[in-house]
């Protein structure tokens, strides 16, 4: 057997010592920190660990000379914030044009029914959808990493900014306003809306600046899917009074969904039987249409366009029939030709805004982010995170300059792009190019669209995010500390708010991690007989054990939160207090700390780093063990935590001759010292 107990020789590792372990193998030297980094390390490191102060790495930076911008450095600079020019040289036209041609057509007939019908959504008029369509699409062509990515309308984020902008510029008492009126409110509620979106890409940008695409990792997977499922509900009641032709106020805040849901039952007696019956027919055709494609995904060459035959349907129905006059359907009107004036929003506003654009702007970030993830791992490519920030705060800020309410990434139309055979962001010129017909041309075709069509188109829309609930089996299977994150995020969404649910979903996952490392049990270690590994007692009661050895793993991080635990565990297993009082959770059995113990090994490899309470309470351990007589060894330390322990002063109670560059080598050193070797 070779290694920790074989005759295994290294050069400058020193001869193979005469001594015999209880098993009756030879032991070779032991390789310490110290000698580690004499051998492969630098010298800075070894002074460092000698306990030497020294400002030589301050001194080296000094005297770097600062980084002058050369020609190569800006051409770097510029293929890594302009995607475009690496992947547009790499476009293999005669393959991927053809799918790029009709994904892109076909999200863009898609964008343009769920755009109006999102804009209802942020409480603005349906033109204002089509606009947030076509310039986030076009930028982040331009910026965006995700080559599979499909940006625009986001129900999630249309429901948010509508609340804020119904909070910003509410409706007057009584509602009823002539035809000025609602003109000048609608202005004001469009300028309301791209100054959260102006506020949001702001806030992104910012995040860009500090690299923090990293938070990402802080929106995990339960968070996000249950934020968009509990979205989904909020946007099925907000439009059951556009489904039953219902004049309500909308409801923000706290409860709103409850609200909502009373205030419909009150006044149900007074629904549109015209509007009804046109929501009925619209559902019917919606929903089959939408589980035919996703039963025939592989099958159909494109999905089926139902929005579209939908909008068309409904739009002759009410022109040839005269519902809006008859009936008093409530209709979109004129559609403007052409784009708004570029206008920059009220700055006054920014910072009433602000509460609400910080919550729009993660959301945008972790939609998007986790879904060009997922659609990069599945095709193999990379995805910048920062990169991600920088192309939607671009994207949020420049569309607000041309009246668009925030955007993101989309489930719907990214799963509709790949499936129609989309491969990279040119697909989304194809889509702008749909959209631009519509606003420069096809627009007057849209003047008699009833509204219930829309809210109708809103809540089909909504499908996956309701059948995400499917998957709560195999997450209660997977993982509880998972499926209570996603029960508690769901529960806070639908009874507080989108905003606010968030909130709590990421605090919650947050405290969960936290409850998990003060969850930890230290583990007592054996050596598996005929081989080097040293695996938990618990395992298996065949592991070899050294009468007078403690061999310890302590897999969690070494902080405040969890030096008390640390301390009443190591002293337990170690002796040091009275293990007849009220002792902590432990793996091993009773007989594992019977004996006396006279040497220590701390498998440090499962302390990912410590801070300044962690250090103390290393250093306060190996204290107590010397005035023990218990000879303390600390192995396998990664470098960030064996500079904190040292910087705290470690090597003041213990010298550079008790640190191991693993357990095998620390092992041996306590076999030598318990045989009578040094």
């Amino acid at each position: 057997m070779s290694g920790l107990l074989g005759a295994r020789n290294r050069p400058g590792l020193g001869e193979a010592s005469d001594l015999k372990s209880p098993l009756g193998i030879g032991l070779r030297k032991p390789l310490t920190e110290a000698r580690f980094r004499q051998l492969f390390g630098d010298a800075e490191e070894e002074t460092e660990l000698s306990g030497e102060p020294r400002l030589a790495g301050l001194r080296r930076l000094w005297r770097r000379p600062a980084g002058t911008c050369s020609r190569s450095g800006a051409w770097r600079l510029l293929l890594a914030r302009l995607p475009l020019l690496r992947w547009l040289p790499r476009y293999r036209w005669r393959t991927w044009l053809l799918g790029d041609a009709v994904a892109g057509v076909t999200v863009g007939i898609v964008h343009v029914p769920q755009g109006m019908a999102f804009a209802l959504l942020t409480s603005v008029p349906p033109v204002f959808g089509l606009y947030t369509s076509f310039f986030p699409i076009l930028i982040y062509t331009l910026l965006g990493t995700g080559r599979h990515l499909s940006t625009g309308t986001f129900a999630v984020l249309s429901l948010m900014t509508g609340s804020a902008v119904e909070r910003l510029v509410p409706e007057p008492p009584g509602g009823n306003l002539s035809g000025i009126e609602r003109e000048q409110l609608d202005a004001q509620r469009v300028g309301a809306a791209a100054a959260v979106a102006f506020g949001s890409g702001a806030l992104m940008l910012g995040m860009f600046s500090l690299q923090f695409g990293v938070l990402s990792t802080f929106l995990s997977e339960p968070v996000v899917k249950a934020l968009t499922s509990g979205a989904a509900l909020h946007v099925l009641v907000s439009q059951l009074p556009n489904l039953l032709g219902l004049p309500l106020p909308r409801q923000i805040g706290c409860f709103a969904l409850f609200k909502t849901l009373a205030a419909v039952v009150t006044a149900l007696p007074g629904s549109s039987p015209a509007e009804l019956t046109i929501s009925a027919l619209s559902l019917a055709l919606l929903v089959p249409v939408k589980e035919l494609n996703v039963r025939f995904r592989d099958r159909l060459p494109t999905p089926l366009p139902g929005e579209v035959v939908m909008v068309l349907l409904a739009a002759v129905l009410c022109f040839t029939s005269s519902l809006d006059t008859r009936y008093n359907v409530q209709i979109v009107g004129l559609l403007p030709r052409g784009f708004p004036q570029p206008l920059l929003p009220n700055l006054a506003e920014l910072p009433r805004i602000l509460a609400d654009s910080l919550p729009i702007a993660l959301v945008t970030f972790a939609v998007s982010a986790s879904l060009a993830s997922i659609y990069a791992d599945k095709y193999n490519y990379n995805i910048d995170s920062n990169q991600e920030l920088l192309a939607h705060g671009i994207s949020n800020l420049i569309s607000s300059l041309f009246s668009c309410f925030p955007n993101s990434a989309t489930l719907a139309t990214t799963s509709l792009l790949v499936d129609a055979g989309g491969n990279t962001q040119l697909a989304g010129l194809f889509s702008c190019a749909v959209v631009l017909s519509v606003l420069l041309w096809l627009g007057p075709f849209f003047y008699y669209l009833p509204k219930a069509v829309l809210a109708c188109i809103n809540i089909s829309s909504m499908r996956q995010m309701f059948f995400q609930m499917q998957e709560l089996p195999q997450l209660w299977r997977i993982s509880r500390v998972d499926f209570a994150v996603w029960m508690v995020t769901w529960v806070a969404v639908v009874t507080l708010s989108v905003d606010l649910g968030l909130a709590v979903g990421v605090i919650f996952s947050m405290m969960t991690v936290v409850c998990r490392t003060q969850r930890v049990q230290c583990l007592a270690l054996g050596l598996a007989e005929g081989t080097e590994l040293y695996r938990p007692l618990r395992e298996s009661p065949k592991l070899l054990q050294v009468p007078g050895l403690c061999i310890l793993s302590y897999p969690t991080p070494l902080y405040f939160g969890t030096r008390g635990q640390f301390r009443h565990i190591l002293e337990w297993h170690v002796g040091l207090r009275d293990r007849d009082k009220e002792t902590p959770k432990t793996d091993g059995p009773r007989d594992a700390v019977a004996e006396h113990v006279r040497v220590v090994v701390l498998d440090c490899s499962g302390i990912t780093f410590v801070d300044a309470a962690g250090a103390r309470e290393v250093i306060q351990l190996a204290s107590r063990c010397g005035d023990a007589g218990i000879h303390l060894l600390l192995a396998q330390c990664n470098a960030s935590v064996l500079k904190t322990l040292i910087r705290a002063g470690l090597l003041d109670r213990v010298t550079p001759e008790q640190l191991f560059v693993s357990v095998q080598d620390a092992a041996a050193h306590a076999l030598e010292r318990l045989l009578g070797g040094q």
